[in-house]
């Protein structure tokens, strides 16, 4: 009985989201592509025209994300951020386009910003 109930749990908690992304929708926004993969766990990032920067703003109003790029893409790891709101500010064309991601469970690793001219990783 204790192994089922324990099979379950683990069952519930690998189905348990990474975290939630509230997108910006208005219509000088639509030429960046925000998603988050399938897994929730990498927030993905394109557009036709290069991304100038992006960084992200904790509940506490402290910086997790501050990376400068002249990418098309790129693909940034979630799973360095702390548990809770952050606001994300993507430069691009001129604009600052806003959206929130949310993450839904608390982890600690190496992040890395993967685009397809360069890898940056960092770690705090």
């Amino acid at each position: 009985m204790a192994s089922v109930i324990s099979l379950s749990f683990q069952k519930l908690q690998a189905q348990k989201q990474f975290a939630s992304i509230e997108k910006n929708h208005n219509v000088r926004a639509k030429d960046l592509s925000h998603e988050l993969n399938s897994s929730k766990d990498t927030l993905l990032l394109s557009s036709t025209k290069p991304i100038d920067y992006v960084y992200a703003i904790n509940s506490d109003l402290k910086r997790e994300i501050d990376f400068y790029s002249n990418a098309n893409s790129l693909q940034i790891p979630l799973n360095q951020l702390s548990k809770g709101k952050h606001v994300f500010v993507v430069g691009h064309q001129k604009m600052q386009i806003i959206f929130v991601v949310r993450i839904l469970t608390e982890t600690k690793k190496t992040i890395a910003m993967v685009s397809k001219e360069s890898q940056t990783t960092h770690s705090n």
